[in-house]
């Protein structure tokens, strides 16, 4: 651009006939749209810091417009979207955008897959995982790019969870296949646009959240509007990726394809230490909501109602089967492995 700008400067009137609102390199510039899952709040975290990279980066080459939770479409129809090429690039889970995969049941929160963020990381590049993955959505016109590891999964809510009785009638937001799960112990899940989340607390509308752990219970604002926080959680980490429409893929160079892989991997690791050192932060420090916690033996069962979910979503297809066998092979492996993969 210097030189460019530089060259408009002393090339005299000459210079004046080009078209110089549209130079030939900005023509020739990549331009994606992409759209998170996340409201702005988040997205600050959880996306953009990696996007503004690779927009730095690839300078004139390409650029990739970032949108908000249901700016462009409901989160709920992101991966059609894409699929069509309405938009290019998503970052979300599997379960939020519909996705139409034999995968989509275990994005978000499948419970208990996962205690700790980096288990994600390695289910996907050491387990198999990405292989699955990648074959499901090749199938259906889409690239999976990068998978990731974001929060874990507990409850915010306006009155105090010290039982499993507790839980009973709650109306919460969580994922479908979280609610689903829970939905034996009482829970009513509720679904609703994002942004819709904190005025319905307010309203009563919802009695609680289970869609986040307490970093993004304080980023977002729900921690202005729940009153306590669960220590018990179903799971250990959201399971999330970006992916892009398979075509517009395809069109991109090769160093351009590395270069959105790097920026992912970047905002991979940029989360695991925001969300690890926020949750610990937030429970000795912050100030705006009441821990709360249902004794181990009685939180025992709910975990033992996981393993057996597990077995349901694998009789129900092959695909499903073979990733609960890794679900399950992993989980050995670190039980046996012992402290500090597992406790107890």
């Amino acid at each position: 651009m210097t030189t460019r700008r530089k060259f408009l400067q002393t090339a005299g009137v000459g210079a004046m006939a080009a078209p110089l609102a549209t130079p030939a390199l900005a023509q020739s510039t990549i331009k994606w749209r992409m759209q998170t899952y996340a409201g702005a709040a988040l997205a600050e975290h959880v996306v953009k810091p990696a996007i503004d990279m690779f927009n730095k980066i690839a300078g004139d080459r390409m650029q990739i417009e970032l949108y908000f939770a249901d700016q462009l479409v409901p989160t709920g129809e992101l991966f059609r979207a894409m699929q069509r090429g309405t938009i290019d690039a998503v970052q979300s889970d599997d379960d939020s955008m519909a996705s139409p995969t034999e995968v989509t049941v275990f994005g978000g929160y499948f419970p208990f897959a996962s205690r700790y963020s980096l288990d994600v990381p390695v289910l996907f590049n050491q387990y198999g995982l990405n292989e699955i993955w990648d074959e499901e959505y090749s199938k259906v016109g889409v690239k999976h790019i990068s998978a990731g590891a974001w929060d874990p999964c507990h409850f915010a809510t306006k009155d105090p969870i010290r039982s499993l009785a507790d839980l009973k009638g709650k109306r919460v937001f969580t994922f479908p296949t979280a609610g689903r799960f829970l939905s034996q112990f009482g829970v009513v899940p509720v679904t609703l646009p994002w942004e819709d989340i904190e005025v319905a607390m307010q309203t009563g509308e919802l009695d609680g959240i289970a869609w986040s752990g307490i970093t993004e219970d304080y980023t977002v604002g729900w921690a202005d509007v729940t009153n306590y926080f669960l220590t018990n959680n179903i799971s250990g980490a959201w399971a999330g990726s970006f992916f892009a429409n398979q075509g517009r893929w395809n069109e991109l160079p090769e160093d351009l394809q590395t270069l959105f892989r790097v920026c992912c991997d970047q905002s991979h690791y940029y989360r695991q230490w925001w969300y690890w050192g926020g949750e610990a932060d937030l429970r000795v420090n912050g100030p705006k909501m009441e821990l709360t916690s249902i004794p181990d033996a009685e939180w025992a069962t709910v975990e033992e109602a996981a393993y057996k979910f597990w077995d349901e979503i694998a009789a129900e297809s092959p695909t499903k089967a073979r990733v609960v066998e890794i679900i399950k092979k992993y989980n050995a492996d670190m039980q046996k492995a012992g402290r500090p993969y597992r406790y107890g």
